[in-house]
């Protein structure tokens, strides 16, 4: 080859070789900024969120009061990863989608109090309080709930937690009330967990208060580890 030819085609390799480095290093910064500019996003943005529940929501004499509620818990956590949330907590002890509560409201007399136009997300857990309701109302109400929380908030994603049991030994009643609500919540197209298949409390009494029903701290401590992702993974980026 001659030699003019042979630096030519040197000087040509090393110019491909060069340009190809360089759009790999635009590619690299490219990515790099476009996942700064997400996680700024993520972090500077408020969530509203709704949450409707019962006693296991808003706190007993056993535990999970004020600042250590599941729900304040769960907001702390999530902005220790750069998520803020601004909440409202509608939650009445002995309420179920079908049973009134302390206070005569049940689910849907909840979800009109606390859900907003601007949530992203409506959180609703239980209820163990439901047992004995009729299955038809039972199933009426809770679709009548999630239809009210859609009109409320067109756009937000709905997380129905069913029904949590403290041991291994679940009434038959309970299991009913999970399998109706989950069939609710999937019709309206919720996201939905099973805190009883999940096991969230067999063989931790420890987390149980002494009435053998209700969380204390740690119980509300140990709800917020487990709800905490899962309201995270529901949030829109």
């Amino acid at each position: 080859m001659p030699f003019a030819v042979e630096v030519l085609v040197s000087r040509l390799a090393a110019f491909v070789i060069s340009s190809a480095l360089l759009v790999a290093v635009v590619c690299v910064q490219l990515s790099q900024a476009a996942r700064v500019r997400a996680y700024d996003t993520l972090a500077s943005r408020l969530y509203h969120v709704a949450v409707i529940g019962d006693s296991y929501t808003a706190g007993t004499d056993e535990g999970g009061l004020g600042p250590n509620a599941w729900t304040a818990r769960t907001w702390q956590t999530l902005a220790a990863k750069g998520v803020r949330v601004a909440a409202d907590v509608a939650a009445e002890g002995r309420a179920g989608y079908g049973v009134p509560g302390d206070h005569g409201s049940v689910f849907e007399d909840l979800t009109a109090r606390a859900v907003k136009s601007d949530d992203v997300l409506v959180v609703f857990f239980g209820s163990r309080n439901d047992q004995g309701v009729d299955p038809v109302l039972l199933t009426e109400r809770a679709r009548a709930t999630f239809d009210l929380a859609r009109q409320f908030a067109p756009s937000a994603r709905f997380l129905v937690i069913g029904p949590p049991w403290p041991t291994a030994d679940v009434p038959d009643s309970v299991l009913r009330v999970r399998d109706l609500v989950n069939s609710a919540a999937r019709a309206a197209g919720a996201a939905f967990v099973d805190p009883i298949g999940d096991r969230w409390f067999v063989d931790r009494p420890d987390l149980i208060g002494p009435d053998g029903v209700h969380p204390n701290d740690a119980g509300h401590e140990y709800l917020a580890d487990k709800i905490a992702p899962l309201i995270g993974m529901q949030l829109p980026r």
